[in-house]
């Protein structure tokens, strides 16, 4: 009976030197597990074994740019010559300001003419 356990435990851990053996000639990058459950099996996954949660891309923010706005520019009209403006003339120089500062004998108001 010794002899049975002897050879069942020898055939159990070259199995499992063979398994450990192919995986690490593949790289080292997978990993075989053997072992021996007794009663209800409990499983402890490292936090490696699971994915991480998928990327939350959020949506696109489309921004549509408001249409142009054009402003037609119609031609100025004219402006009506305002009667406060007048032109200072001094007849004892014969200039007009700002080409003369004093007079001496008084300014006199003309209202201005466009040139003919």
């Amino acid at each position: 009976m010794k002899m049975l356990k002897a050879t069942l435990l020898f055939a159990a851990v070259l199995l499992a030197a063979t398994a450990s053996a192919s995986v690490f000639a593949h790289g080292g990058g997978h990993r075989a597990r053997l072992g021996v459950f007794i009663g209800a099996p409990v499983v402890f996954a490292p936090w490696h074994y699971y994915y991480p949660p998928p990327y939350y891309y959020p949506p696109a923010v489309v921004v549509r740019p408001s249409p142009p706005v054009y402003i037609e520019q119609g031609q100025e009209a004219p402006t009506a010559q305002r009667s406060e403006s007048y032109w200072y003339y001094c007849p004892d120089s014969k200039a007009y300001y700002p080409y003369v500062d004093r007079c001496a004998g008084g300014w006199q108001r003309i209202v201005p003419q466009p040139p003919s």
